[in-house]
């Protein structure tokens, strides 16, 4: 008997959640070796996301076409969230999740969804994303509509039209329908009885141990621009100077637990931690050989190109979000350019323009300076441009062209507005603002 078939449709080519078993194992014929290419449709899809990225905050929406997509086309989903988060628009539903949800070409929105289909399950997530700013991956069961038990398992990854909102959401989701419960019973016990007699083997790992879901289907996400309540203020001991590299490691891990707590998602809170993450990694550097045996009990090693992604998963924990750790790391980075002191670079995350991403920018840029490649000027601030511009009569408009159009207006000291030029915009532009038009 082999092990648990794979989710998703014959043609989806992925592995189950092997472990690796002695070849020995007399009770289980072994499992067949899943190679690179047999990786699961939601490692696929991630790693389709990442090499959308170039370097951004997000891929943008304008490289995405779902229906051309040939290995998720059948089943993903893209979500517009420009009418709003509420609510949600389907601007694409593959066939095959679209069949498995008995949805028509009139549902058009995520409201109009049944409760109990499978594409009603990511409303459970979708928030998630919005507020981790990152890839969210999750699997479970439920029993649909039609009273089958269903075993799913998807990821959701954000897109942006400018690189800063989240307002396009595509998921990658594959299913099975589980065995029903007169098959199941049997079955269970005749793998209960294989593994008695088995030999000992060595424990489960997933496959996927390195992707977007492991490790992450229950935390907490954490948000670096919502602040509630007043600021939070950090009670923990600083070490000294007569402290030894593990005392500033816990105070690092304590300042890290206390972000990541429910009640102190500020980003002072966070940038507490990164600044204690620093403060570590600036004592580490001057006990080398304490710092190595740290790594050496935690498993990692350094990297020359990251050096500061061992500190970090050191301090937040190696199976903390990927996205988040390599930011917090090339915050290190940044501060490590700029010999900023101990103690320094919380107060500078905070005063810094954009906080986080705002730094983790600058350190992508200033290693693309460094290494010779072209880097884009800085946009020039279009505000004094338009604050000069003469004042434009509705009349130089008219005439042949798109049915809407979008025009910028000035709001001078006085409260008179007046039109100063038009949105040269692309499609999705101006799809967004017909979107947020109040009439």
């Amino acid at each position: 008997m082999r092990g648990f078939e794979p989710f998703g449709q014959d043609n989806d080519p992925v592995g189950p959640s092997y472990a690796a078993f002695d070849e020995e194992d007399a009770a289980i014929e072994p499992p067949p070796v899943v190679s690179g290419d047999e990786r699961r449709m939601q490692v696929r899809a991630y790693n389709f996301w990442t090499a959308q990225l170039h370097d951004k905050n997000y891929p943008s929406i304008e490289e995405l076409d779902p229906a051309s997509v040939e290995d998720f086309r059948d089943f993903s989903v893209l979500l517009d969230f420009t009418s709003g988060i509420e609510n949600p628009s389907i601007e694409y539903l593959g066939d095959a999740l679209r069949a498995e949800c008995g949805l028509g070409e009139d549902v058009t929105y995520l409201d109009q969804v049944p409760s109990r289909s499978l594409l009603s399950r990511i409303t459970d997530h979708y928030l998630q994303i919005i507020a981790n700013r990152a890839p969210i991956g999750f699997e479970a069961e439920f029993v649909n509509e039609r009273g089958v038990n269903i075993m799913y398992r998807g990821i959701l990854l954000p897109y942006s039209s400018d690189d800063d909102t989240i307002d396009f959401i595509y998921g990658v989701i594959n299913w099975k329908e589980a065995a029903a419960a007169e098959i199941a019973a049997p079955l269970q016990l005749e793998v209960e009885q294989a593994l008695a007699a088995a030999p000992p083997r060595q424990e489960h790992v997933p496959v996927w141990a390195d992707g977007p879901i492991a490790g992450h289907l229950d935390e907490t996400p954490e948000l670096d621009e919502l602040v509630l309540g007043e600021d939070f203020a950090f009670e923990e001991a600083q070490p000294d100077e007569n402290s030894s590299l593990a005392d500033w490691l816990d105070a690092a891990r304590q300042s890290a637990d206390s972000a990541r707590d429910a009640d102190l998602r500020t980003r002072e809170a966070l940038y507490q931690a990164i600044g204690r993450a620093h403060d570590f990694a600036l004592v580490a550097a001057k006990f080398p050989e304490d710092y190595a045996e740290l790594l050496s009990d935690a498993g990692l090693t350094v990297q020359e190109r990251a050096p500061f992604t061992p500190i970090v998963k050191l301090v937040f924990g190696a199976g903390y979000d990927k996205t988040r750790l390599t930011e917090f790391a090339t915050a290190l980075q940044f501060a490590d350019r700029n010999a900023v002191p101990m103690g320094g670079l919380a107060d500078i995350l905070g005063k810094y323009d954009g906080g986080l991403k705002g730094i983790v920018a600058a350190e992508r840029r200033a290693r693309k300076v460094a290494a010779g490649q072209h880097v884009a000027a800085t946009p020039v601030d279009p505000r004094p441009r338009l604050r000069s511009a003469r004042v434009r009569d509705l009349s130089e408009f008219a005439g042949a062209g798109e049915e809407f159009v979008l025009l910028v207006a000035r709001r001078d000291a006085d409260g008179n507005v007046a039109i100063v030029g038009a949105v040269d915009a692309d499609a999705a532009m101006t799809e967004k603002a017909l979107r947020k038009t109040a009439v």
